[in-house]
Order: structure tokens, then sequence, then C-alpha cells
């Protein structure tokens, strides 16, 4: 029997002729989103601000986890033309951040790093002052592949740890907890200026001392954002929701991330990895997009 979704839990109103218009340009450039292809319940309101998360190297992933909605198979063939059509997409709507994602890439020799490469530097061709920030798969803890990401030079680094490590088998077997965190510690090593960032989700079953201790661990290596948020089931083929977790819980995790020391801390039950992602660039780059005429968003706590 299904779960009776509590009264949190609430989707705001969409403005339509927005959500047309954004979903116009991705399908004029063959683009995909993140937004779309996960199912993010976000999307009405994101994209009737005019802003997404661009997801590159195709549609459809070479993983199957047990969260996500993401078609799973066989890798497309690359779109050469995929990096400047996100740069040019992302002018014309203006954006000041951009996000970029992709499905995992197991079936290429650099698993997917190069595209996130010629695609951050394009952005930074097409758009000279924009932050952007990528969150990428993990390259099965590739060294090379990190690199080649870095020396594009993103200004955030973002990569999920998605839950707690004894929930790893379930929800990414195809993952591992030590090699996201091993990850994300390369970064900083191979680059200290870029800013890492990672994200969890929570009512898997996890238990507050493990989600402490996640918090922990991240900050441990030097980890500078975080983003904790609801799971919410996709599909019935996907995982099951254990728990609604309430908002005054989401509360006392961003109060523990703060104590921990997190430059940003984004808790609550929409919080997705890349919903307002721009709020940290506020909070860390504020004077950089003072320089370009960036007019700060309303603060939001979901």
């Amino acid at each position: 029997m299904a779960q009776r979704l509590p009264e949190w839990l609430t989707i705001r109103l969409p403005r339509p002729d927005t959500i047309k218009e954004v979903e116009g340009m991705m399908r004029s450039k063959n683009l995909h989103t993140v937004c779309e292809s996960a199912r993010c319940p976000n999307l009405p309101e994101c994209w009737s601000k005019k802003t997404a998360t661009f997801m590159i190297l195709g549609n459809t992933c070479t993983r199957s986890c047990g969260f996500c909605a993401i078609n799973v198979g066989r890798g497309e063939e690359l779109d050469p033309f995929e990096p400047l059509n996100v740069a040019m997409t992302a002018r014309t709507m203006g954006m000041k951040h951009v996000v970029v994602t992709s499905v995992a890439r197991d079936d290429l020799a650099d698993q997917g790093a190069g595209q996130f490469a010629k695609t951050i530097e394009q952005l930074h061709k097409q758009l000279p002052d924009v932050i952007v920030e990528v969150l990428t798969p993990d390259f099965k803890g590739r060294e090379e592949c990190v690199r080649t990401v870095c020396d594009a030079k993103p200004e955030i680094y973002n990569h999920n740890i998605e839950t707690v490590e004894r929930l790893h088998t379930i929800v990414r077997p195809q993952a591992k907890y030590a090699r996201t965190m091993r990850l994300l510690e390369m970064v900083k090593e191979i680059d200290p200026a870029i800013y890492t960032k990672s994200g969890i989700m929570l009512g898997l079953g996890e238990t507050r001392d493990e989600v402490v201790r996640t918090l922990e661990d991240l900050r441990a290596i030097g980890v500078d954002a975080v983003t904790i948020g609801q799971y919410l089931r996709p599909t019935m083929k996907h995982l099951p929701v254990v728990e609604y977790i309430h908002p005054d819980v989401f509360k006392e995790y961003e109060a523990i991330g703060d104590e921990l020391g997190f430059a940003f801390v984004a808790s609550g039950p929409f919080i997705r990895s890349s919903y307002n992602a721009i709020a940290f660039s506020e909070k860390v780059m504020g004077e950089r997009l003072a320089r370009i005429g960036h007019v700060p968003l309303t603060p939001t706590s979901a």
C-alpha cells in the first residue's frame, strides 16, 4: 500500500509559459536535463525561473542505482556539439551559475571526463564571468579523469555521497563510500581553489548517528558545501521510502553542518544537489556575482 505524503511535501505552482520556453530551448539544441530525466520534483519551480541542470553524455546511464529514474543501458554516441550547445543555451537563458551533471559512462575510455572539460571551457568562453558547478560520477576513482575535469577550472566540483556507508550496497551498488570520499579529497589535492560539494538523501533507513558520521567524514576531507534532502521514490520499481523526515529534523542537520564548519549547508525536504545552487555562490562568491550585476535570490528553506 502506498504511503500518504505528509503535508510538508507539497509542490509549488509553476508558471507554464516559462516552463515551455525552457523546454523549447533544450529540445532545439538536443540537450538533456537531469530535471526531466531524474523526475525532479523541483522542475516546475526551477524552470519557471529559467534555470536548469544540464545533463551531458546522453540520456542513458551505464549504472543502475536503486533510487534513480534515469534510463539504464548502453551509452549513447557522444555529441561533439554538446559542450557549445550547453554554453550557448546557458547564455540565452542569462544564467550566472551553471550546473552540469551527467550519466555514468563506464563504457568510455575516459569515463566522460573529456566532455566535462570541453563543456566547462565553452561555458567560460561564452560567459566569461559565469560560475560553473560540475556534478560528476565517480569515474571509477581514476585520478586522471578527476584531473581532466579540475584542469578545466570549474569553480565548484560536486560529487554526491547519496547515503550513509551501511546502505551503499543497496542504494548505489556500483559505487563505493570510500571511493566517493577519495574523489572529493583528490579534487582538493589537485586544485585547492576549487570548492567541493556533496549531497545526502534521507528516508532510506539511515540513523541519525549515521547521518552525522557522514557529515563528519565529508568535513574531515575538506568538503565545503553539503545538501541534505528527502528521498522520494520516482517509480514503484525503485527503492521504497522508509521514512518521511520532518522539516525540523532537516533544520537540526543544518545546524550540525554549520557547527562542523561547512561554508554552506542546504537542508530540507525538497533540497536536491543542484536546487537553488546559486545560493552557494551568493554566500561564498558574492563579490564576484556582484561585479556582473547579479541580484541575490530570495532566501528559501526548501
